[in-house]
């Protein structure tokens, strides 16, 4: 088995500034009793000297441009199981490690993916498109991978000796056990864990306690981990409240790339998808605004479920600026791709008629697209009627004109005869008696019509109903 930990280090932050881009030094805060202290601060806030432990006043007599966010545990949470479903379709055994990590058996999709090395590629390459920072690290135990993984990114060791090997070289502030035994240690001399591995067991299980010696054997893969899997949900449902009322959609495009993002890796965790989802913007005094995302056919990719709602967005009015933006998908029907033939010639850059159909009502509104539907009725001038759009009928068997004339008129000529006759006697009932023998014809000018006589008639006059393409 090969253990590959993900660890994102920013994953706190991309969690508390979900609703807008973090921009310039920035910093999370916990609420502890009555004194606001920074949780973290990022790059360009640790550089003007913010802390980890200050108070609020002094981080901002540091650095007067603080941008500062309640730390959202709940929303880290939540964003770390949308990282888990995006990993899924990697490996079928993948688990959380809170607040900001993430494991996942990959010693069986090493051949799916063409090794270890294509393996890295592509994940980095979908996180870094997500824009999560991120290491990686691969060994046979999973509490190594996780050291490993804050310590040595990219590294990935298949040898059990070599992985004890290199635990040996780590120092002890790398080595995963609790502040208090890694204090305790150095204070009796120790600096790396090989010099702590050569002490008598009972000898260390008395100076760092059995928690702390249950976390060495698990780094040296002697004893198990447990690793619940992760399974992703049946439906989706996410919400992103705002730290200022949103005016206009525009500002609302941020979070709501989040959102659809964060439902199509859901999709791929389940290899489904998703034809209906609905966007509900909440305002002041408990209002709300509900905006329907309806496809013609399921979909999961991200950025095809991002234009769709954003166009369905601009074409919606606000009545007031929104407080927070919420997703909700409760049928993730299985993705089945279009199914294309071997020798089908290569398409130009051309729209799919699926993708045509869902642009043209996501702009005009469903309104204002109709699709020509069949009627039980014979009488080719009754036999169909503009409907709503939804899923195709199959044709009728008898073959019949692309163009009918709205009314029938004289051919004027005799035609060659190619098909015929059909037959159609009805409307007996409703004072629309017709009672015809249709042909396919050819004219003399070399053009396929659909004419009639009628029924019964060989030296009637030729009527002409449709032109074939």
């Amino acid at each position: 088995m090969l253990w590959a930990c993900l660890r994102f280090p920013g994953l706190a932050f991309s969690a508390a500034f979900a609703a807008a881009p973090e921009a310039g030094p920035s910093a999370l805060v916990d609420q502890q009793a009555r004194q606001r202290l920074i949780a973290l601060p990022n790059a360009e806030a640790a550089i003007q000297g913010v802390r980890r432990g200050q108070s609020l006043a002094a981080a901002r007599a540091l650095c007067p441009a603080l941008v500062v966010r309640l730390r959202d545990r709940d929303a880290e949470a939540s964003l770390l199981a949308e990282l888990a479903a995006w990993c899924y379709q990697f490996s079928g055994h993948v688990s959380l490690v809170p607040p900001q990590a993430i494991l996942m058996e990959v010693g069986a999709s090493l051949r799916l993916f063409d090794g270890w090395p294509r393996l890295v590629e592509q994940l980095r390459e979908g996180l870094s498109a997500q824009g999560h920072t991120h290491t990686i690290a691969a060994t046979p135990f999973p509490a190594a991978a996780w050291v490993f993984a804050a310590s040595a990114d990219g590294l990935a060791l298949h040898d059990i000796d070599g992985v004890r090997r290199l635990l040996g070289s780590l120092p002890l502030t790398q080595s995963g056990l609790p502040t208090a035994a890694i204090k305790g240690l150095q204070a009796m001399g120790f600096r790396r864990l090989d010099e702590v591995f050569h002490l008598p067991r009972p000898e260390l299980t008395r100076r760092i306690g059995r928690q702390a010696l249950g976390w060495l054997d698990r780094l040296r893969g002697e004893a198990p981990t447990a690793l619940p899997a992760w399974q992703p949900p049946a439906d989706f449902r996410q919400r992103i409240e705002f730290d200022a009322e949103l005016d206009g959609s525009q500002p609302l495009l941020f979070p709501l790339r989040r959102l659809t993002r964060a439902l199509a890796n859901q999709l791929a965790a389940r290899d489904g998808g998703v034809q209906r989802f609905t966007l509900t913007l909440e305002h002041a005094r408990g209002e709300s605004t509900r905006v329907v995302v309806a496809m013609a056919a399921p979909q999961r990719d991200a950025e095809r479920l991002f234009e769709l709602a954003r166009t369905r967005l601009e074409r919606t009015t606000l009545d007031s600026p929104a407080r927070a933006l919420e997703l909700h998908a409760d049928e993730l029907p299985t993705f089945r791709p279009p199914v294309r033939d071997l020798f089908e010639p290569i398409k130009g850059d051309g729209l799919d008629w699926a993708t045509l159909d869902e642009r043209l009502r996501a702009r005009l509104g469903d309104a204002a697209l109709k699709q020509i539907e069949q009627v039980a009725d014979h009488r080719p001038e009754r036999a169909w009627r503009y409907a709503a759009p939804h899923a195709p009928v199959s044709p009728p068997m008898q073959r019949r004109p692309l163009w009918l004339l709205r009314r029938p008129e004289p051919l004027g000529t005799d035609p060659v005869l190619l098909a015929g006759p059909e037959r159609i006697e009805s409307g007996w009932w409703d004072d629309g008696d017709v009672r015809r023998d249709y042909y396919i014809v050819r004219t003399p000018q070399g053009q396929q019509a659909w004419a009639y006589r009628p029924a019964g008639s060989r030296d009637g006059e030729w009527m002409l109903h449709g032109w074939f393409a």
